[in-house]
């Protein structure tokens, strides 16, 4: 007969039933990581065999796990003795190191909560508002705060007005992270459905759309300069697969050239032409990799036009110059009809002795895509900054701080960097460009009017003079604290000894023959997959195409110009290839890798640059000899 008691288990039951439940949980949480993991790491691989080759790819891939690393987290997992990362390692990265979650975001906001009781007073919220440069008023910041403070006690809460709103923003930030891993999840889910169809039907033979495999080459529009005005427009007509460099044998005497040609002919009535300019500047960044201004050309009329890009030196006074010889700057002009459909026209491929690139063509009414590039050949990410940090700011007799003469020059140069029409003076738009490579921000119509009414203006832009005197207000609201602006000189391309080695300034020009030309900033970034195809596509239309023998549709294609090599892999097959690039028997000859000798993955169905070429020593004689190797 029960006596409807049940017994209770015994301690060391419980504490075996705990351990397995936790255990359990353990596995399963660690199985749902490998899962967001893998789908991560395939949003940017084919495979999670393919090891993370560089700094930013590591960075993108912690990013679609919904991790935001700070440079500090980054170099931990990435120094520079990092060859690769394997996918093993990539989890275990993220076993250790949690997703970004509201408390991360809200940890910069409670920076305002100085003695963290729950409160944001004017005094501290006065002291935080003013350590950025903003110069704003107790009466100003007063004001901020009666606008939100709904209980009417002179100070916020965690849960007033705008604060809670932010706290929602957090919120909706990290959901909106869920919602990128699921996408994650679901691509990779297709990816498999898509490799399980394929092993089930071996003996199939896929189908090839009509557009699929369509040459790159064939959207290519590229031709010589006339002086016939009948012949002005623009060709519509676009290269046919036949009109492409055929197979060169692999046992040809390499071309013997010298690196510059003197000067390239300029049309002898220049001085009538209309003329637009603009300066311009490459960054190197971590992240990103090159970054760089951009332009849209506009043209009244079917003109002529006479292009040239250079680098220059910003500055009579400054840091210490490089000794390096100059980086080398070239442009890709593409049609702008549709934003969908940025055709090339032609680019600069030839360079004088000063280092000026320059193109001669014709081209229809309308509006054109200027894009700079630059190999990496000489530009390139700094490996070190073992220098001394230079002085910035130093107090004066009576305590005011002031700028160190090395700062102010290097200022000096930055400002006039971000003078892009070279007036002298920073506008509003050449001051946001300046703003958002140093802080990816523009300036908001609040904040220009504080610029306003505390610099220097003349004629509605900035001076020199105001220009120094922000980063003055700006050591100032720090208490002589410089790491703001060591933030914005690592950002402009100075290193700890004020030296430009990460940034290279140019100047373009642009002359048209008949009507105006209008030449407009219009971005400051890395221009990507763009880019990387339009150079792949002037390649395989220019260059010398040679069949790789060992592999069925892989093709390498060498380009040499007057002052710059080539090398594109074109990979028409179904499955990924990697191939080792020997350059090394080369005459005269450095690269965009640390060596001649590289490995490159090229993805089914895809073209890659291979290799970069320059000349060491611009005034003798260069050649490019490349073999080439399966690895698998």
């Amino acid at each position: 007969m029960s006596s409807g008691w049940t017994s209770r288990p015994s301690s060391a039951a419980s504490r075996s039933s705990r351990h397995s439940h936790a255990s359990s949980n353990s596995r399963a949480e660690d199985s749902s990581l490998k899962l967001e993991c893998k789908a991560a790491y395939l949003s940017v691989f084919d495979d999670i065999h393919d090891n993370i080759m560089n700094k930013k790819d590591f960075i993108l891939v912690l990013q679609q796990t919904g991790r935001n690393p700070t440079p500090k987290v980054v170099q931990r997992y990435w120094d520079e003795n990092t060859e690769s990362i394997s996918f093993a390692e990539f989890v275990d990265i993220c076993r250790k190191e949690p997703p970004t979650s509201v408390d991360d975001l809200l940890r910069a906001f409670r920076k305002f909560d100085i003695n963290g009781d729950g409160y944001i007073s004017l005094e501290e919220l006065y002291k935080v508002m003013t350590m950025k440069g903003e110069k704003l008023s107790r009466q100003e910041v007063k004001a901020m705060i009666d606008e939100v403070d709904e209980n009417k006690d002179g100070r916020l809460d965690y849960k007033e007005s705008e604060i809670f709103r932010y706290i929602e923003f957090c919120k909706m930030f990290v959901a909106t992270t869920e919602e990128c891993k699921k996408m994650s999840l679901r691509v990779m889910e297709k990816k498999e459905r898509q490799r399980t169809q394929k092993e089930d039907q071996p003996s199939v033979r896929p189908r090839k759309d009509k557009d699929e495999g369509a040459d790159l080459g064939s959207q290519l529009s590229i031709r010589s300069s006339t002086s016939e005005k009948s012949e002005k427009r623009l060709s519509q007509a676009s290269l046919k697969s036949d009109d492409l460099p055929k197979p060169s044998p692999r046992n040809r005497k390499e071309k013997q050239r010298v690196s510059r040609t003197g000067n390239f002919p300029q049309p002898s009535n220049l001085r009538s032409w209309k003329h637009a300019q603009s300066k311009g500047c490459f960054f190197v960044d971590e992240a990103r990799g090159f970054v760089s201004h951009q332009y849209l050309l506009t043209l009244m009329e079917d003109t002529a036009i006479w292009l040239t890009i250079q680098p220059i030196t910003i500055g009579d006074h400054g840091g210490d110059v490089l000794d390096r010889p100059p980086v080398d700057t070239a442009m890709y002009i593409l049609r702008a009809d549709h934003d969908d459909d940025k055709a090339l026209v032609t680019f600069t491929e030839h360079q004088d002795s000063k280092g000026c690139y320059g193109v001669r063509c014709d081209l229809a009414a309308g509006s054109y895509h200027l894009i700079p590039f630059t190999t990496g050949c000489r530009l390139r990410p700094r490996k070190s900054d073992s220098s001394k940090e230079a002085k910035l700011v130093i107090r004066d007799k009576e305590g005011k701080i002031t700028l160190t003469k090395p700062f102010r020059k290097a200022l000096e140069e930055i400002f006039d960097m971000a003078d892009l029409d070279g007036n002298g003076l920073l506008s509003r738009d050449e001051f946001s460009w300046f703003n958002i490579r140093t802080s990816d921000e523009n300036v908001a119509d609040d904040e220009w009017q504080v610029v306003e009414e505390n610099v220097e203006m003349e004629k509605g832009e900035i001076t020199k003079d105001g220009f120094l005197s922000l980063n003055v207000m700006e050591a100032e609201d720090n208490d002589g604290d410089t790491e703001d602006l060591w933030i914005t000189l690592n950002s402009m391309g100075y290193n700890k000894a004020l030296q430009l080695d990460e940034a290279c300034p140019f100047k373009v020009d642009v002359y048209a023959e008949d009507g105006e030309a209008a030449l407009e900033v219009t971005k400051l970034e890395n221009p990507g997959l763009l880019l990387e195809g339009t150079v792949c596509a002037s390649v395989i239309a220019k260059g010398d195409a040679t069949k790789i023998k060992s592999v069925k549709d892989l093709m390498l294609y060498t380009y040499q110009g007057d002052a710059r090599a080539t090398v594109v892999i074109e990979n028409k097959s179904r499955t990924k290839v990697t191939m080792e690039l020997d350059c090394s028997k080369s005459k005269n000859c450095a690269s965009n890798h640390d060596s001649l000798v590289c490995s490159i993955a090229v993805p089914p169905q895809s073209r890659m640059v291979g290799m970069h070429l320059l000349p060491v020593n611009e005034s003798a004689e260069w050649f490019v000899q490349c073999t080439e190797a399966i690895l698998k």
